[in-house]
C-alpha cells in the first residue's frame, strides 16, 4: 500500500503556514500565539493515507508530540522534524503513564509555551478519552482545538468491504465498548439485537463471548453474521467473518489479540474476504 511520503519537500501544505493570529477551529491560534493550546487530534484507524490535512499541519507545526500506543512510526514520521514525541500508550492492564499524568503532561507543556499535539487513534471523541482531556484542560485555562480523525468503524468496514448502513439491511448503526470504566463490561444491551442494526463493538476481543452471550439472550439471532477486524486499514489487516454464535471461537481460533473491532449484523455478508471467511480462516 502507498502512503504519503513524510518528506518536507512532498507535503503539498508545506510552507503554507497561515497568518499568525489566524483564528483556528475551537477558538485556537494558529503562530506564534499558539501557547497554552493543545491540539487533540485523531490519526485515524492505522493507514496513514487517512490522516487528514488538518491533522499533518499540526503535527509538523508540533513542538511535542504526545502519542497513544497505536500511532505507528510511519505516521509520527509526518511530525516536525526535531519535535519531541512522548509515548503514553495504554494497553489492557498496562499504562504507561496513568491518565491523571498524560492531563498533567499536556498542561505543563502548553503552559511551558509549546505546541503540543495529543496524537491519538481513530477519534478522540469516540471511546478516545478525548472529552475527559478537554474537560482537564479547559478547567484550567488552557484552549483545546480538536481535531476529528476517521474512527476505526469507518475505516476498518472500509477496508474489509462492510457497509455499515444498507436501505436492504441496516439503518441504523451502534457503536458500543467492550471495555468499561474500570475494565468490566459496562452496555445497556437492550435494542441492540434488532434485525436491520449494525452493532460495532469497540474493545471487544476480550469479552467477546459475553457480548455475544448477551445479545442472543435479548433476541438476536445465533445466525446474524459477524465479523472480527484486526489492524483494520494496515498491512497486516486480518478479517474474519462467521456468527454471533461462533464469535468466541473465531475469536480464540484465528488468534485475535487487538486492536480490533467487532462488526455485528446482515451487512457483514457483504464484506469482500472471501478467501478468509467463517472458522476456515483459522488455517489461512
Amino acid at each position: 500500500m502507498d502512503h504519503f511520503s513524510p518528506k518536507a519537500s512532498d507535503d503539498p501544505l508545506h510552507g503554507a503556514t497561515p497568518p499568525a493570529g489566524t483564528p483556528a477551529r475551537n477558538g485556537a491560534v494558529d503562530g506564534p500565539s499558539h501557547a497554552r493550546t493543545v491540539a487533540i487530534v485523531g490519526a485515524g484507524p492505522g493507514d496513514p493515507d487517512l490522516l487528514t490535512l488538518r491533522a499533518l499541519r499540526l503535527m509538523q507545526r508540533a513542538d511535542v508530540v504526545i502519542h497513544d500506543r497505536l500511532i505507528g512510526p510511519d505516521i509520527l514520521d509526518f511530525a516536525r522534524p526535531g519535535a519531541e514525541r512522548v509515548f503514553v500508550g495504554k494497553a489492557k492492564g498496562r499504562h504507561t503513564v496513568p491518565q491523571d499524568g498524560i492531563n498533567a503532561l499536556m498542561a505543563a507543556r502548553a503552559r511551558a509555551g509549546q505546541r503540543v499535539v495529543r496524537l491519538k487513534g481513530g477519534d478522540p471523541f469516540i471511546f478516545g478519552r478525548g472529552g475527559e482531556e478537554v474537560e482537564y484542560l479547559i478547567r484550567r485555562g488552557i484552549a483545546v482545538d480538536v481535531v476529528p480523525g476517521v474512527t476505526a468503524a469507518a475505516g476498518c468496514a472500509a477496508a474489509a468491504g462492510i457497509p455499515l448502513t444498507h436501505r436492504d439491511h441496516a439503518s441504523a448503526v451502534t457503536f458500543v465498548t467492550g471495555h468499561g470504566r474500570e475494565g468490566a463490561l459496562d452496555v445497556d444491551f437492550s435494542g441492540l439485537a434488532s434485525a436491520r442494526r449494525t452493532l460495532v463493538i469497540y474493545m471487544g476481543v476480550s469479552t467477546a463471548a459475553t457480548m455475544a452471550r448477551r445479545l442472543i439472550e435479548d433476541g438476536m439471532d445465533p445466525a446474524m453474521p459477524a465479523a472480527v477486524v484486526e489492524n483494520g486499514t494496515r498491512a497486516d489487516q486480518k478479517v474474519v467473518t462467521g456468527t454471533v454464535a461462533e464469535l468466541e471461537t473465531m475469536v480464540a481460533a484465528n488468534a485475535i489479540t487487538g486492536p480490533a473491532v467487532i462488526i455485528i449484523g446482515a451487512v457483514v455478508r457483504q464484506a469482500e474476504v472471501p478467501a478468509l471467511t467463517g472458522l476456515a480462516a483459522a488455517a489461512a
